[in-house]
C-alpha cells in the first residue's frame, strides 16, 4: 500500500511539473481574460458533470464568498446547483440541454463561460459551449486526454496532459485555485 501511495503522488508530481514547464503563460491569460470581464461588470458561468460539477461549485462559491483573503464579492455562477432547473430542462428538453437552456437565459455577451471536462466529449457540454458562443460569450475549457472535440470549440482550451481523470481533475482544482488568488489580488 506504501508503495501505491508513493507511486500516485509521484505521478501527480510528475503532471504538475509539466504544467508548470509548459503551461504557465496560458494560465497566466485564463486569469486576465477573467479579469478583464469583471472590471467590465461582466459575470462567469461555470459547470461540469460529475466532479467536475463539483468543482465549478466550489469555484463559483470561492468567487462569490471568498477565498483567501476579503474582498469584494464577483459574479460567479455554477450552472450545477439549480436542481429544479436541471430537472425541469432534462425532464422538457433532454439531458444535452442541461447547460444550454441555462446559458440561452443568463449568459450575457463578454460573459465568461468556463467548460469542466475530463473527456471534452459530453454532448451537453458540447451543446453549451455553441450556444454560449452564438451568444457571444468567452469560452475557456478545462479539459483533459487530447482534448476532445471541445477543444477545437473553445475560446481558450487548457488540456492537461493525462489520460488518468483523478490527475486531471487535480489539476484542475490547482487552476481554479490559481484563479481565485487572481481575483484576491484585483482587491
Amino acid at each position: 500500500m506504501k508503495l501505491t501511495v508513493q507511486e500516485l503522488l509521484i505521478n501527480s508530481a510528475a503532471t504538475i511539473h509539466a504544467i508548470a514547464e509548459n503551461n504557465t503563460k496560458q494560465i497566466v491569460q485564463i486569469s486576465k481574460t477573467i479579469i478583464d470581464a469583471y472590471k467590465n461588470d461582466k459575470k462567469l458561468l461555470v459547470f461540469g458533470n460529475g466532479g467536475s460539477a463539483s468543482d465549478a461549485q466550489h469555484f463559483a462559491a470561492e468567487l462569490t464568498g471568498r477565498y483567501l483573503k476579503e474582498r469584494r464579492s464577483y459574479p460567479a455562477l455554477a450552472l450545477t446547483t439549480d436542481t429544479s432547473a436541471l430537472t425541469a430542462i432534462g425532464n422538457d428538453y433532454g439531458f444535452d440541454s442541461v447547460f444550454s437552456r441555462q446559458i440561452e437565459g443568463l449568459g450575457k455577451a463578454g460573459d465568461i463561460l468556463i467548460a469542466i471536462s475530463t473527456s471534452g466529449r459530453s454532448p451537453n457540454i458540447l451543446k453549451a459551449v455553441e450556444v454560449a458562443k452564438a451568444r457571444g460569450l468567452r469560452t475557456i475549457g478545462l479539459l483533459g486526454r487530447d482534448g476532445g472535440t471541445l477543444k477545437d470549440l473553445v475560446d481558450d482550451a487548457f488540456i492537461v496532459p493525462s489520460e488518468v481523470t483523478a490527475r486531471i481533475q487535480e489539476i484542475h482544482e490547482m487552476i481554479l485555485h490559481f484563479l481565485c488568488e487572481s481575483m484576491d489580488a484585483l482587491s
